[in-house]
């Protein structure tokens, strides 16, 4: 069971006190740059990208810059990156797409960001909510584990959590809560041994609330 609409406002606005200037860790300097960090952070963290683009946005600035690119040229970019060569091939055919289907601009639409090689769903969402400021949700693992924790979903797939959320957060919230609840997975409600005793969702979080029973 999900939590009551008025509990839910009262977490979200105690998420909102608690991360007033919420925004995407990943460097970048156009919807295009969003895109190519998004993709490399699968199976990566925020920083590790961060590092990667620091020299791979100056040498390949633009999709028509990464269209160009051989894989060789590409590979010393990202070859820390988990996954690097999958992601360097799909980076170089989702920017050659870009300059022949889209004059090297980003789509606007989840389905033609879905698309392109190494787009999933909760890429496209990124990007979407981000670059463009279009109401997306993206569920990532922080995301998943704390929306069922505290009980604003019950999801057991990142799709079903996603839409648990959007029926359950009002929509000019959707790109505020997500970056709320990353940080807030990094920061208290972490995967293992979660700082229950410091967070100030204690009264209105399930799993708190279920772990204080058990205690009892």
């Amino acid at each position: 069971m999900t939590l009551r609409c008025e509990t839910m406002l009262n977490v979200l606005d105690i998420l909102a006190s608690l991360y007033p200037s919420p925004k995407t860790a990943l460097n970048h300097n156009s919807p295009f740059q969003l895109l190519v960090a998004t993709i490399l952070s699968a199976q990566c963290t925020d920083e590790r990208v961060n590092e990667i683009t620091k020299d791979l946005f100056p040498a390949f600035p633009t999709a028509h810059d990464l269209a160009k690119a051989t894989f060789d040229e590409l590979a010393p970019y990202v070859r820390s990156a988990g996954l690097w060569r999958s992601k360097a091939s799909n980076l170089i055919k989702t920017a050659k797409i870009l300059v022949d289907k889209y004059g090297g601009e980003v789509p606007r639409t989840r389905a033609e960001l879905e698309a392109l090689p190494g787009v999933g769903r909760k890429t496209a969402n990124v990007v979407l909510a981000n670059a463009f400021g279009i109401p997306a949700l993206a569920v990532d693992t922080h995301v998943f584990r704390v929306a069922n924790r505290i009980g604003l979903s019950n999801g057991t797939t990142p799709l079903q959590v996603e839409e648990q959320l959007m029926a359950v957060i009002p929509q000019e919230k959707w790109i505020d809560a997500h970056h709320w609840l990353i940080y807030h997975g990094r920061s208290l409600c972490r995967a293992r041994r979660p700082l229950c005793d410091s967070c100030p969702l204690q009264p209105h979080c399930r799993y708190f609330q279920e772990n204080q029973k058990r205690d009892d």
